[in-house]
């Protein structure tokens, strides 16, 4: 199962859309993650266009007026053999800051304490893939048999307007990889 995952879009506020370069990155997906930050339901409409969407977003009951795609704060999907927790500001218990390329789990979270324990704490049972957004930053990271993966933002990547990424994630069995596609590349 190949997964596109999706965060920080931020639409209309840096265009009413997301970069058109997504098309091209998410081509063959079978489903689209989206992390939150969305804004507005007519993101989801043009990422459905490519593949089906699973999305969170805070506040989501007050702006998508129940919209199958999209649930408050987190949840958990089943896809492709995998338990993947979805949430848009992950903080993990036991961790002083939030995940990002400067601060990863490997070297954060605290020694001899179990992640698997800490993130059931966030999505009410086992994960073994993490998803998630909010700091506009790109991870990935294995750590203690779990896949942390943040695909960054396509349009606001590290906070600033420009062309950013996305990321596609591989899943075949009990194998699952993760890879952050620089959007730059298909323009």
């Amino acid at each position: 199962m190949r997964l596109g995952v999706i965060s920080d879009t931020h639409n209309p506020s840096v265009g009413e859309e997301p970069p058109q370069e997504v098309v091209s990155a998410f081509e063959g997906v079978d489903a689209i993650i989206h992390a939150g930050d969305i804004y507005q339901p007519s993101c989801l409409d043009w990422l459905e266009k490519i593949a089906p969407v699973y999305a969170v977003e805070l506040g989501a009951k007050a702006h998508f007026n129940e919209d199958a795609r999209v649930v408050d704060m987190f949840r958990v999907l089943n896809l492709g053999g995998h338990t993947i927790g979805l949430i848009h500001d992950l903080l993990v218990p036991g961790m002083a800051q939030e995940v990002t390329e400067f601060s990863p789990l490997s070297k954060h979270f605290p020694p001899d304490t179990s992640l698997t324990t800490a993130l059931e704490k966030v999505f009410d049972t086992q994960v073994d893939i993490v998803i998630f957004g909010h700091t506009h930053y790109p991870v990935v990271e294995e750590f203690q048999g779990i896949l942390m993966l943040n695909p960054g933002s396509p349009s606001l990547p590290k906070q600033i307007r420009r062309l950013g990424q996305v990321a596609v994630l591989e899943l075949d069995g009990d194998r699952k990889s993760a890879e952050i596609i620089e959007l730059s590349t298909f323009s």
